[in-house]
């Protein structure tokens, strides 16, 4: 595979010290970080950089755009994604955005516009490309099987956790979701998935009462079997990177069309919508612009006082 120059933008998560690694066993090389202070205080970067072996430190984001080929994107604050993504792609720049792209829909319809005109871009949540889950609908081709149901969910909290509900059952049930509503709530938020021709997906997702940690997890049933996946979070780093990196290499077309890529976002945003109004079905097409959407500013300081009272660097 043809040695990416990569550049992590905002190191808010334990994402970048754990995917630099996979990176550089995959024969790329990191060679920029950046950091806006959304969660960790002035230096941080520059000790990040030292611990890491990354060799520039840079004092503002445009700084980065000529040093790599590929920025990955971190914001604990989703709101900064799409102006942290747009002077990589203005320059040509592949970009990966972590979970979630993005938190309302007139910045996921952006970045699908810019995706959907030559721009390198994906990203998402890693449970989208878990091995667990493309190794059964490999067994399911093969087979001739169809989902036709899933039941999928995972824990702490509706949206930066819970995408990874959204996209597991997305990855395992395909594109074309069309329709979200909410349930109602018991331990979990319940909400049903509906795609355009009538497949269905119940997902729990939000705070377990409790507090307590839930693993992902997911059930899916055909027209023959039940078939049960409990993605292992130790290897979804991997997967993500190793299906994700040849794309930006110019190596293989893009795992997943971003039309669908999104779809995970967009069931959660009509999830909230549903929600809102007492549990009316919410059509992702009938999502509006003007709606406010998850507010990343609003998680991203609250991520970042129990980050610094924890003291986890």
């Amino acid at each position: 595979m043809k040695s990416l120059r990569i550049g992590h933008v905002d190191l808010d998560t334990s994402h970048p010290a754990n995917w630099i690694p996979i990176e550089r066993e995959l024969g790329h090389e990191v060679v920029a970080v950046y950091d806006g202070g959304t969660v960790w205080p002035e230096g941080y970067a520059q000790e990040f950089a030292r611990q890491h072996g990354v060799p520039t430190t840079c004092r503002v984001l445009e700084e980065m755009v000529p040093l790599v080929d590929l920025a990955i994107i971190h914001s604990a604050n989703w709101d900064l994604h799409l102006p942290r993504a747009k002077p990589f792609l203005e320059a040509g720049k592949a970009v990966l955005i972590d979970k979630p792209i993005a938190g309302n829909l007139r910045d996921l319809q952006e970045l699908r516009t810019l995706a959907e005109s030559g721009a390198l871009l994906s990203g998402g949540s890693s449970l989208r490309f878990a091995t667990e889950a493309q190794s059964l609908l490999a067994e399911l081709r093969e087979k001739g099987e169809t989902p036709i149901f899933a039941f999928a969910g995972c824990g702490v909290d509706e949206f930066n956790y819970g995408i990874h509900a959204y996209a597991l059952a997305c990855a395992l049930m395909g594109p074309g979701l069309s329709s979200v509503r909410f349930l109602g709530e018991h331990y979990q938020k319940q909400v049903e998935l509906v795609w355009a021709d009538g497949r269905r997906a119940i997902l729990n997702i939000g705070a377990p009462s409790g507090g307590r940690w839930l693993p992902f997890y997911a059930t899916v049933v055909t027209e023959a079997n039940v078939y049960h996946v409990v993605p292992q979070p130790g290897a979804l780093y991997r997967a993500l990177l190793s299906t994700l990196l040849p794309y930006f290499a110019g190596e293989a077309p893009t795992p997943v069309p971003f039309a669908a890529l999104i779809e995970p976002e967009l069931a959660a945003l009509a999830a909230r919508d549903s929600w809102r109004h007492c549990g009316t079905r919410t059509y992702l097409g009938d999502l509006r612009l003007d709606d406010p959407g998850y507010d990343g500013a609003a998680f991203a300081q609250e991520y970042r006082r129990q980050r610094l009272s924890a003291g986890k660097h």
